[in-house]
Protein backbone atom coordinates (compact mmCIF):
# COMPACT_ATOMS: atom_id res chain seq x y z
CA UNK A 1 0.00 0.00 0.00
CA UNK A 2 1.34 3.45 -1.10
CA UNK A 3 2.66 5.95 1.84
CA UNK A 4 1.07 8.66 0.11
CA UNK A 5 -2.46 10.48 0.56
CA UNK A 6 -4.18 12.54 -1.99
CA UNK A 7 -4.31 16.02 -0.71
CA UNK A 8 -7.85 17.63 -2.30
CA UNK A 9 -7.64 21.13 -1.69
CA UNK A 10 -7.32 22.02 -5.32
CA UNK A 11 -10.65 20.11 -6.04
CA UNK A 12 -12.10 22.86 -4.32
CA UNK A 13 -10.21 26.25 -5.08
CA UNK A 14 -7.11 27.83 -7.27
CA UNK A 15 -4.08 26.71 -4.48
CA UNK A 16 -0.69 26.60 -4.40
CA UNK A 17 1.84 29.70 -5.77
CA UNK A 18 3.17 27.17 -8.26
CA UNK A 19 -0.26 26.40 -9.67
CA UNK A 20 -1.04 27.32 -13.11
CA UNK A 21 -4.32 25.48 -13.67
CA UNK A 22 -6.02 26.52 -10.69
CA UNK A 23 -9.14 24.39 -9.64
CA UNK A 24 -9.46 21.08 -11.21
CA UNK A 25 -12.47 19.89 -12.92
CA UNK A 26 -15.09 17.46 -11.35
CA UNK A 27 -13.78 15.22 -15.01
CA UNK A 28 -10.36 15.72 -13.78
CA UNK A 29 -10.90 15.13 -9.85
CA UNK A 30 -12.79 11.79 -10.77
CA UNK A 31 -10.00 10.37 -12.98
CA UNK A 32 -7.29 11.36 -10.40
CA UNK A 33 -9.30 9.66 -7.78
CA UNK A 34 -9.42 6.49 -10.02
CA UNK A 35 -5.62 6.51 -10.77
CA UNK A 36 -5.24 7.16 -6.92
CA UNK A 37 -6.70 3.97 -6.65
CA UNK A 38 -4.55 1.79 -9.19
CA UNK A 39 -1.98 3.52 -7.42
CA UNK A 40 -2.73 1.96 -4.13
CA UNK A 41 -3.29 5.12 -2.71
CA UNK A 42 -5.76 5.00 0.23
CA UNK A 43 -6.25 7.67 1.84
CA UNK A 44 -7.98 11.28 0.61
CA UNK A 45 -7.11 14.36 2.58
CA UNK A 46 -9.95 17.34 2.36
CA UNK A 47 -11.17 19.40 4.74
CA UNK A 48 -14.77 21.57 5.08
CA UNK A 49 -12.59 24.95 4.31
CA UNK A 50 -11.20 23.66 1.25
CA UNK A 51 -14.33 25.50 -0.87
CA UNK A 52 -16.79 22.13 -2.45
CA UNK A 53 -13.86 20.06 -2.12
CA UNK A 54 -16.11 17.85 -0.05
CA UNK A 55 -19.05 17.48 -2.58
CA UNK A 56 -16.55 17.73 -5.44
CA UNK A 57 -15.32 14.24 -3.75
CA UNK A 58 -18.57 12.99 -2.92
CA UNK A 59 -19.21 13.18 -6.62
CA UNK A 60 -16.67 11.28 -7.70
CA UNK A 61 -17.13 8.73 -5.08
CA UNK A 62 -14.65 7.67 -1.91
CA UNK A 63 -16.26 4.81 -0.73
CA UNK A 64 -12.57 2.95 -1.33
CA UNK A 65 -10.60 5.68 0.66
CA UNK A 66 -10.00 6.56 3.95
CA UNK A 67 -11.18 10.05 4.21
CA UNK A 68 -9.94 12.80 6.56
CA UNK A 69 -11.61 16.09 6.71
CA UNK A 70 -11.17 18.82 8.99
CA UNK A 71 -13.26 20.91 11.25
CA UNK A 72 -13.33 24.23 10.60
CA UNK A 73 -12.94 27.51 13.17
CA UNK A 74 -15.23 26.73 16.24
CA UNK A 75 -18.00 30.36 16.13
CA UNK A 76 -17.02 32.28 19.20
CA UNK A 77 -20.75 32.20 19.93
CA UNK A 78 -20.97 28.73 19.91
CA UNK A 79 -24.28 27.76 22.40
CA UNK A 80 -23.99 23.93 22.03
CA UNK A 81 -20.44 22.89 20.91
CA UNK A 82 -22.04 19.08 20.88
CA UNK A 83 -25.03 19.97 18.36
CA UNK A 84 -22.14 21.99 16.48
CA UNK A 85 -19.62 19.09 16.06
CA UNK A 86 -22.39 16.81 14.86
CA UNK A 87 -23.73 19.30 12.29
CA UNK A 88 -20.23 19.79 10.78
CA UNK A 89 -19.64 16.47 10.31
CA UNK A 90 -23.13 15.07 9.36
CA UNK A 91 -22.94 17.48 6.58
CA UNK A 92 -19.24 16.41 5.79
CA UNK A 93 -20.48 12.92 5.34
CA UNK A 94 -23.49 14.26 3.29
CA UNK A 95 -21.16 15.86 1.47
CA UNK A 96 -18.18 13.18 0.58
CA UNK A 97 -21.19 10.32 0.68
CA UNK A 98 -19.85 8.74 3.22
CA UNK A 99 -21.39 6.92 6.73
CA UNK A 100 -18.33 7.47 8.71
CA UNK A 101 -14.78 9.33 8.40
CA UNK A 102 -11.50 7.44 9.24
CA UNK A 103 -9.98 11.07 10.15
CA UNK A 104 -11.72 13.93 12.31
CA UNK A 105 -8.94 16.92 12.54
CA UNK A 106 -9.38 20.54 13.94
CA UNK A 107 -8.03 22.73 11.47
CA UNK A 108 -7.32 25.24 14.63
CA UNK A 109 -5.85 23.31 17.34
CA UNK A 110 -5.96 26.42 19.24
CA UNK A 111 -9.46 25.79 19.99
CA UNK A 112 -8.60 22.74 22.41
CA UNK A 113 -7.16 25.41 24.48
CA UNK A 114 -10.05 27.65 24.18
CA UNK A 115 -13.13 28.19 26.36
CA UNK A 116 -15.15 24.88 24.55
CA UNK A 117 -11.94 22.94 24.63
CA UNK A 118 -13.04 20.53 26.84
CA UNK A 119 -16.62 20.11 24.98
CA UNK A 120 -15.05 20.45 21.69
CA UNK A 121 -12.55 17.14 22.50
CA UNK A 122 -15.52 15.11 24.60
CA UNK A 123 -17.79 15.67 21.42
CA UNK A 124 -15.50 14.01 18.87
CA UNK A 125 -14.84 11.63 21.93
CA UNK A 126 -18.35 10.86 21.84
CA UNK A 127 -18.50 10.58 17.72
CA UNK A 128 -15.75 7.96 17.63
CA UNK A 129 -18.17 6.17 20.72
CA UNK A 130 -21.15 5.42 17.58
CA UNK A 131 -18.22 4.60 15.38
CA UNK A 132 -18.84 7.86 12.69
CA UNK A 133 -15.46 9.00 13.51
CA UNK A 134 -12.34 6.32 13.92
CA UNK A 135 -9.81 8.99 14.70
CA UNK A 136 -9.58 12.54 16.34
CA UNK A 137 -6.44 15.26 15.65
CA UNK A 138 -5.38 18.25 14.81
CA UNK A 139 -3.81 19.66 11.85
CA UNK A 140 -1.06 22.25 13.10
CA UNK A 141 0.63 24.72 11.38
CA UNK A 142 3.96 24.45 13.53
CA UNK A 143 5.04 21.78 16.50
CA UNK A 144 5.11 23.97 19.40
CA UNK A 145 0.92 23.66 18.80
CA UNK A 146 1.45 20.65 19.95
CA UNK A 147 3.71 22.03 23.13
CA UNK A 148 0.20 23.38 24.46
CA UNK A 149 -1.57 20.16 23.75
CA UNK A 150 -0.29 17.20 23.25
CA UNK A 151 0.13 16.66 26.67
CA UNK A 152 -3.16 17.50 27.88
CA UNK A 153 -5.27 15.71 24.89
CA UNK A 154 -4.91 11.83 23.52
CA UNK A 155 -4.63 12.76 20.03
CA UNK A 156 -5.01 9.80 17.63
CA UNK A 157 -3.67 11.46 14.39
CA UNK A 158 -1.66 14.66 13.48
CA UNK A 159 -0.88 16.33 10.04
CA UNK A 160 1.86 18.69 10.42
CA UNK A 161 4.22 20.15 7.72
CA UNK A 162 8.12 18.68 6.62
CA UNK A 163 9.41 19.13 4.12
CA UNK A 164 13.49 19.09 3.00
CA UNK A 165 13.52 22.68 4.07
CA UNK A 166 11.23 22.90 7.19
CA UNK A 167 11.98 19.80 9.73
CA UNK A 168 11.56 21.07 12.55
CA UNK A 169 9.01 18.08 13.18
CA UNK A 170 12.21 16.12 13.75
CA UNK A 171 14.38 18.62 15.25
CA UNK A 172 11.63 19.54 17.93
CA UNK A 173 11.54 16.14 18.96
CA UNK A 174 7.42 15.38 18.54
CA UNK A 175 8.06 13.60 15.62
CA UNK A 176 9.69 10.67 17.62
CA UNK A 177 7.33 11.24 20.63
CA UNK A 178 3.91 11.29 18.24
CA UNK A 179 5.58 7.86 17.05
CA UNK A 180 6.34 6.53 20.47
CA UNK A 181 2.64 7.34 21.34
CA UNK A 182 1.03 5.48 18.90
CA UNK A 183 0.07 8.30 17.16
CA UNK A 184 -0.58 8.10 13.34
CA UNK A 185 1.34 10.97 11.47
CA UNK A 186 0.44 12.75 8.19
CA UNK A 187 2.88 15.23 6.80
CA UNK A 188 2.06 17.70 3.85
CA UNK A 189 3.62 20.72 2.31
CA UNK A 190 6.30 18.20 0.67
CA UNK A 191 7.02 20.85 -2.15
CA UNK A 192 6.21 23.67 0.05
CA UNK A 193 3.06 24.66 -2.04
CA UNK A 194 5.27 23.70 -5.40
CA UNK A 195 7.93 26.44 -4.53
CA UNK A 196 10.54 23.79 -4.32
CA UNK A 197 9.75 22.49 -7.52
CA UNK A 198 10.44 25.83 -9.28
CA UNK A 199 13.47 26.23 -11.23
CA UNK A 200 16.07 28.76 -10.09
CA UNK A 201 15.07 31.69 -12.35
CA UNK A 202 11.58 31.16 -11.81
CA UNK A 203 11.65 31.77 -8.08
CA UNK A 204 9.07 34.70 -7.57
CA UNK A 205 11.55 37.99 -6.06
CA UNK A 206 9.88 37.78 -2.80
CA UNK A 207 11.69 34.79 -1.93
CA UNK A 208 15.07 36.88 -3.17
CA UNK A 209 15.83 37.06 1.37
CA UNK A 210 16.56 33.41 1.55
CA UNK A 211 19.25 33.32 -0.93
CA UNK A 212 21.38 30.96 0.98
CA UNK A 213 18.90 28.46 0.80
CA UNK A 214 17.90 28.74 -2.63
CA UNK A 215 21.84 28.50 -3.13
CA UNK A 216 22.73 25.51 -1.16
CA UNK A 217 19.75 23.43 -2.58
CA UNK A 218 20.37 23.85 -6.07
CA UNK A 219 24.10 23.19 -5.62
CA UNK A 220 22.68 20.03 -3.90
CA UNK A 221 20.56 18.57 -6.86
CA UNK A 222 23.38 19.58 -9.43
CA UNK A 223 26.02 17.84 -7.62
CA UNK A 224 23.87 14.48 -6.71
CA UNK A 225 22.09 14.43 -10.13
CA UNK A 226 19.09 14.66 -8.91
CA UNK A 227 15.44 15.98 -9.50
CA UNK A 228 13.66 18.28 -6.99
CA UNK A 229 10.61 16.14 -6.91
CA UNK A 230 12.53 12.89 -6.22
CA UNK A 231 14.69 14.60 -3.44
CA UNK A 232 11.45 16.69 -2.26
CA UNK A 233 9.73 12.80 -2.10
CA UNK A 234 12.45 10.98 -0.68
CA UNK A 235 13.25 13.43 2.60
CA UNK A 236 9.96 12.79 4.33
CA UNK A 237 9.22 8.93 2.92
CA UNK A 238 12.97 8.36 4.37
CA UNK A 239 11.69 8.44 8.38
CA UNK A 240 9.34 5.23 9.17
CA UNK A 241 7.60 7.92 11.53
CA UNK A 242 5.87 9.45 9.04
CA UNK A 243 2.53 7.37 7.87
CA UNK A 244 1.29 9.59 5.17
CA UNK A 245 2.60 12.13 2.82
CA UNK A 246 0.17 14.30 1.62
CA UNK A 247 0.57 15.33 -1.63
CA UNK A 248 -1.34 17.73 -4.15
CA UNK A 249 -1.63 17.36 -7.81
CA UNK A 250 -4.26 19.31 -10.21
CA UNK A 251 -3.66 16.55 -13.47
CA UNK A 252 -3.83 13.27 -14.19
CA UNK A 253 0.13 13.40 -15.46
CA UNK A 254 1.24 15.46 -12.47
CA UNK A 255 -0.01 12.79 -9.62
CA UNK A 256 1.60 10.11 -12.07
CA UNK A 257 4.78 12.12 -11.90
CA UNK A 258 4.90 12.30 -8.01
CA UNK A 259 3.76 8.92 -7.37
CA UNK A 260 7.22 7.97 -9.79
CA UNK A 261 9.18 10.23 -8.09
CA UNK A 262 8.17 8.85 -4.75
CA UNK A 263 8.83 5.44 -6.37
CA UNK A 264 12.63 5.49 -7.51
CA UNK A 265 15.29 4.07 -5.40
CA UNK A 266 15.57 6.32 -1.88
CA UNK A 267 18.73 8.59 -1.67
CA UNK A 268 21.10 7.69 0.39
CA UNK A 269 21.76 11.18 1.65
CA UNK A 270 19.88 14.86 1.84
CA UNK A 271 21.27 18.80 2.19
CA UNK A 272 22.58 19.26 5.31
CA UNK A 273 20.62 23.06 5.57
CA UNK A 274 17.16 23.53 6.72
CA UNK A 275 15.29 26.91 7.66
CA UNK A 276 13.57 27.61 10.86
CA UNK A 277 12.27 31.88 9.32
CA UNK A 278 8.56 30.80 9.38
CA UNK A 279 8.47 33.57 7.15
CA UNK A 280 9.70 31.25 4.33
CA UNK A 281 8.76 27.94 5.23
CA UNK A 282 5.18 29.14 6.25
CA UNK A 283 2.95 29.97 3.08
CA UNK A 284 0.33 32.15 5.51
CA UNK A 285 2.91 34.63 5.76
CA UNK A 286 4.07 34.92 2.06
CA UNK A 287 1.14 37.44 1.13
CA UNK A 288 2.85 39.81 3.85
CA UNK A 289 6.44 39.77 1.75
Amino acid sequence: MSRLALGTVQFGMAYGIANHVGQVTRKDASLMLRLAERLGIDTIDTAIAYGDSEACLGEAGVQNFKVVTKLPKIPDDCGDVSAWVQQQVAGSCNRLGVSALYGLLLHHSDNLLGTHGAELYQAIQNLKDIGQVEKMGVSIYSPHELDAIGHRFRLDLVQAPFNIIDRRLLTSGWLQRLNKSGVEVHTRSVFLQGLLLMPRAGLPDKFSPWQDVWLQWFDWLSSHDASAAEACMAFPLSFPEVDRVVIGAVSLDQLAQINQAANLAPLKEFPDFLCDDERLINPANWPQL
